[in-house]
């Protein structure tokens, strides 16, 4: 049987532990409380938006988006307001979902994660071994996606770097928990 067998229980705590740290990153710790500003008129922007499907949008943007980066439009876009948009479905915001789509995503990553460590470490490892290969992979992989929205998208960086401490802890508890767990 492989390592990344002998591991289940690994996976599935290290991810159950992920998501909690997540949740209480998001609701309770200080880094996240003003990430998200609040357009308090909002009735007029709904009333423009109503008709549009869920999805990604750009504004101000060409009808043809050859014609984007034409002196026309990139004078629009630098008159501003200009950026990028997501709109959800209507309807109420469906929490048992999105968290278990989130609880989904934490064990695919701590797969991997296992994967990875399973695969690059010597037999009967270290705690320190695990530790240092689980928490790294899992540092990376939490932290290292979400920069490319702060380069492109204009996200904060302030959101940016509260997205790195949570990666850190994220990728620590993994690696405690593996290292705790790993068959020897």
């Amino acid at each position: 049987m492989s390592v990344v067998a002998h591991l289940w229980l690994a996976i599935v705590l290290s991810a159950a532990l992920v998501f909690a740290l997540s949740a209480a990153s998001h609701m309770a710790l200080p880094w996240r409380r003003k990430e998200w500003g609040r357009i308090t008129e909002f009735g007029a922007l709904q009333a423009a938006l109503r008709d549009l499907p869920p999805g990604l949008y750009a504004f101000p943007a060409a009808p043809d988006s050859r014609q984007q980066m034409s002196k026309e439009w990139q004078e629009r876009w630098a008159k501003g307001p200009s950026g990028w948009l997501t709109l959800a479905p209507p309807g109420p915001v469906s929490m048992g979902r999105n968290m278990a789509l989130s609880l989904l995503a934490f064990l695919v990553v701590a797969f991997l994660v296992a994967y990875v460590a399973a695969h690059s470490l010597p037999a009967a490892p270290t705690f320190r071994a695990v530790f240092r290969i689980v928490g790294a992979v899992g540092f990376m992989s939490f932290g290292a996606g979400s920069v490319f929205n702060s380069i492109w998208y204009h996200r904060p960086w302030r959101a940016y770097l509260a997205d790195l401490i949570d990666a850190l802890l994220f990728g620590l508890a993994m690696g405690a928990l593996f290292g705790w767990l790993w068959p020897r």
